[in-house]
C-alpha cells in the first residue's frame, strides 16, 4: 500500500503543472491545446542471482514528462537470456532529468513493480521489484537517443540484491494526451485540419497453440499438446503498409497456467480488396512461466492474417503462426482469431496544436488507474503454499468510457507481498459508472475475465473472472480515487479470493477520428 501512496503522492505533485493547461469541459473552447514531450524507452542489462547465476532483462518503458524535470510513466521487465524465461514484471515508473547542452540528458529514477517467475518465493519473494537507476543519453540524429548507466534491482523479500550497469535506447515524441474530460469543437461537418495523422489499430486475441511431440516442460516431463492464451495486441502504421506492433498474451486454456509473453515487432500490410488486407509479421520478446521450456525468455514469433473490416472503425482478423524459442525446447503452431479498433489520432509536432487543426476529430474520454488490490483467502485451498497469507497486488487498468455510464476496461496486475511472487493477471471486460448527483462521489460495478497463473495460486488452466463494486471520488477534473471490493475465482481451480481495491487515476482525452 505504501507504494501506491508513494505513486499518487508524485502524481499528486504534478497537479500544479498540469492545471496550467487543465481544459475544463464546461469552460470557453481554448483556440490551442498544448502536447506532452514523452519517450519510449528499452534498456538491457544482466542481474547477478544467488548462486553465481545471471538473467538478461530487457526493459520497456513509457515515461511523460509533467515537467521540465519530472516524468512519470509505466512499463515492465522481462528475462531475455540464462534461466529464468518467464521472469516478467510490471508497475510505475517516476524519473528526474535535466538537460546539459544540445545533446546530454543526465537522469535518476524509480520503478516500482511486482511479478516474478522461474524461481518461486524463494527467489523473489513476494513480488516487489524496486529498481534504481542513474544514467546518461545522447541525442542522435532524428533517431532518438542512445544512453546507458548504472542499475540496482532489489526484491526486499526476495533474493535478488543485484547492481550492474544497463544501455538503453530511448525514442522521443510529442503526444496529445488532454488532463481531464475535454470537449471540444468538431469544426464544420466533412472538414478535417491539416495535422499529419497516425494510423493504429487495437485490439483482443485470443490465439492456441498446438504444440509439436518431442517437447519438453523446463523439468524434463512431456509438454501438454495444446495451450489457449488471451491478450490485446497494438498496432501502429509507419506508411500505407507498415507497422509496428505490441502484444501481450497469457494462459488460459491447458496445463500451463502462469505462461505469459510480451512481444514487440513489425509487420507489411497489403491490400486485396476494399476493406480486406493480408498482414505478414514477426516479433520477438519474453516469455515463458507454466513450466514452459523457453530457457533464457526469448521467444520469436512470424503470423500471416487476413484482416476484413466491418465498420468504419471495426475489424476482425484471423491468423496463422509459428513461435519457437530458440536454444529450448518450446515451439508451437498458432492459429489467432481478435476483433478490433481501427482509429486515427493527430501525428503531433511541436509544443501546442491550434484548435482549428482538430476539426472533424472525436473527444474519446479514457481513465488509467494505478491499482493496489489485496486477495484475501476465499477458499481453503486457493493456493499451493502459504494459505494462510494474503496476497498484495500492483498494477494498472486502463478504462475506455463509451458514453457517460458505461465503459470498456483492461487489466495488468503482479503480485509483490504474500510470498506469490511470480502471480500476473490480465483481464478484460466492461463497467457501469454511476456519478452521484450534486457531489464529486461516484459509484461503479465491473466484470472482467481473462488469463492469471503463477506465485502457486490454484487457477486450473488460467481462466479466471473477477467482478468488482466499489465508490470514487472525483478530486479534480483529471484526479480520482477509489476504492471497491469484489470476487476473483478461478473458473476450472481451486483459487477463490475476496478481493480489495485501492485505486488512483487520471482522467484523459484523446482526439481519434
Amino acid at each position: 500500500m505504501r507504494y501506491l501512496l508513494l505513486a499518487g503522492y508524485l502524481l499528486m505533485g504534478a497537479v500544479s503543472s498540469a492545471s496550467a493547461s487543465e481544459v475544463h469541459a464546461d469552460a470557453k473552447t481554448p483556440d490551442h491545446y498544448p502536447t506532452a514531450p514523452a519517450q519510449f524507452r528499452a534498456t538491457y542489462e544482466s542481474l547477478k542471482l544467488p548462486q553465481g547465476e545471471k538473467m538478461g532483462l530487457m526493459g520497456g518503458t513509457f515515461l511523460y514528462d509533467i515537467n521540465n524535470w519530472l516524468s512519470l510513466g509505466g512499463g515492465g521487465y522481462g528475462a531475455l537470456a540464462g534461466q529464468r524465461g518467464g521472469f516478467i514484471t510490471i508497475g510505475a515508473a517516476a524519473e528526474l532529468h535535466r538537460q546539459l547542452g544540445e545533446h546530454v540528458r543526465v537522469n535518476t529514477g524509480l520503478f516500482v513493480g511486482a511479478g516474478g517467475g522461474r524461481g518461486g518465493y524463494t527467489l523473489q519473494g513476494g513480488g516487489l521489484m524496486l529498481r534504481y537507476h542513474m544514467g546518461a543519453e545522447l541525442m542522435t540524429n532524428g533517431l532518438g537517443r542512445i544512453g546507458g548507466g548504472i542499475s540496482y534491482v532489489d526484491f526486499p523479500d526476495g533474493a535478488i540484491h543485484s547492481f550492474q550497469p544497463y544501455i538503453s535506447y530511448s525514442y522521443p515524441f510529442e503526444a496529445l494526451v488532454l488532463p481531464g474530460w475535454v470537449s471540444f469543437s468538431g469544426g464544420e461537418s466533412g472538414t478535417r485540419g491539416n495535422l499529419p495523422i497516425a494510423e493504429q489499430e487495437f485490439s483482443v486475441v485470443y490465439r492456441r497453440y498446438s504444440i509439436p511431440a518431442g517437447v519438453l516442460t523446463d523439468n524434463g516431463a512431456p509438454q501438454h499438446r495444446s495451450m489457449g492464451l488471451a491478450g490485446v495486441e497494438w498496432d501502429r502504421y509507419l506508411g500505407d503498409h507498415l507497422y509496428m506492433k505490441v502484444e501481450s498474451e497469457g494462459a488460459m486454456q491447458g496445463k500451463s497456467n502462469g505462461y505469459m509473453q510480451i512481444l514487440i515487432g513489425a509487420g507489411l500490410r497489403l491490400p486485396l480488396w476494399d476493406g480486406g488486407w493480408l498482414k505478414f509479421s514477426g516479433a520477438l520478446g519474453p516469455a515463458g512461466g507454466g513450466a514452459v521450456a523457453t530457457g533464457g525468455g526469448l521467444l520469436l514469433d512470424g503470423q500471416l492474417a487476413f484482416q476484413q473490416k466491418l465498420s468504419d472503425h471495426l475489424f476482425a482478423q484471423a491468423g496463422l503462426g509459428y513461435v519457437v524459442s530458440p536454444g529450448a525446447s518450446f515451439r508451437a503452431r498458432s492459429v489467432s482469431a481478435s476483433m478490433g479498433y481501427h482509429f486515427f489520432s493527430p501525428d503531433v509536432q511541436g509544443d501546442s496544436v491550434d484548435a482549428a487543426d482538430l476539426a472533424g476529430y472525436q473527444a474519446h474520454h479514457f481513465r488509467i488507474r494505478l491499482v493496489n488490490q489485496r486477495y484475501l483467502k476465499g477458499a481453503p485451498n486457493w493456493r499451493a503454499h502459504h494459505a494462510n497469507l494474503n496476497v498484495d497486488l500492483l498494477g494498472f487498468q486502463l478504462d475506455y468510457f463509451i458514453n457517460d455510464w458505461f465503459y470498456l476496461s483492461g487489466q495488468g496486475i503482479g503480485a509483490y507481498r504474500g510470498m506469490g511472487g511470480g502471480y500476473m493477471t490480465g483481464l478484460v471486460g466492461a463497467g457501469l459508472h454511476l456519478p452521484v448527483p450534486g457531489t464529486p462521489l461516484f459509484v461503479e460495478a465491473d466484470a472482467l475475465v481473462g488469463a492469471a497463473g503463477g506465485g502457486g495460486l490454484g487457477v486450473g488452466g488460467g481462466l479466471v473472472w473477477q467482478s468488482d463494486a466499489g465508490i470514487g471520488w472525483r478530486l479534480s477534473d483529471a484526479f480520482s480515487v477509489q476504492a471497491s471490493y469484489g470476487v476473483m475465482q478461478a473458473a476450472k481451480g481451486t483459487m477463490k479470493a475476496k478481493v480489495l481495491s485501492l485505486s488512483l487515476g487520471y482522467l484523459f482525452t484523446l482526439p481519434v477520428l
